[in-house]
């Protein structure tokens, strides 16, 4: 059964830029938002996703996405919640790690966050020194709650 188990972390400065190894720019909304179930869709690129995830449970969840025509994932960001989510995603690898560094825009300006996925929830992490607070635990930081709540209004 797929999961995510994930951590998500505030930055405590920009360290991180010179050693990112890509980025990309990405474009989400949600059909659903709600706690038990989400349902995201997402463009990146030319490419589109469908992205289904059950309840979180302390760091974990189930976590189904499946690739969509991107015209097709465009289309149906016009049926999603507003607003969207619009972010900039850059990844910086850490030993056997992927950071994924997320650099907010529209609603959301003024958030960056950093997030590593596990292999399981003991894994030891090793922070960059450009990781602050954790926030995994804190709600208001799931992309679907920034829908409902954009961070400009905190």
């Amino acid at each position: 059964m797929p999961k995510e188990i994930e951590r998500k972390f505030l930055l405590k400065n920009d360290n991180w830029r010179s050693q990112f190894t890509s980025r990309k720019i990405i474009k989400q909304g949600y059909l659903s938002t709600q706690k038990e179930r989400t349902v995201r869709v997402r463009v990146l690129g030319e490419k589109g996703f469908l992205t289904i995830k059950g309840e979180t449970v302390g760091m974990t969840r189930l976590e189904f996405e499946y690739e969509i025509p991107g015209d097709e994932a465009k289309e149906l960001l016009q049926l999603c919640e507003k607003p969207l989510i619009e972010k900039e995603r850059f990844i910086v690898l850490r030993g056997k790690l992927n950071w994924e560094i997320d650099i907010f825009e529209g609603d959301n300006k003024g958030l960056n966050l950093a997030e590593v996925e596990l292999e399981d929830e003991n894994q030891k992490v090793e922070m960059p020194d450009w990781v602050g607070e954790e926030v995994t635990y804190d709600s208001r930081y799931f992309n679907s709650n920034l829908v409902k709540l954009p961070f400009v209004r905190w």
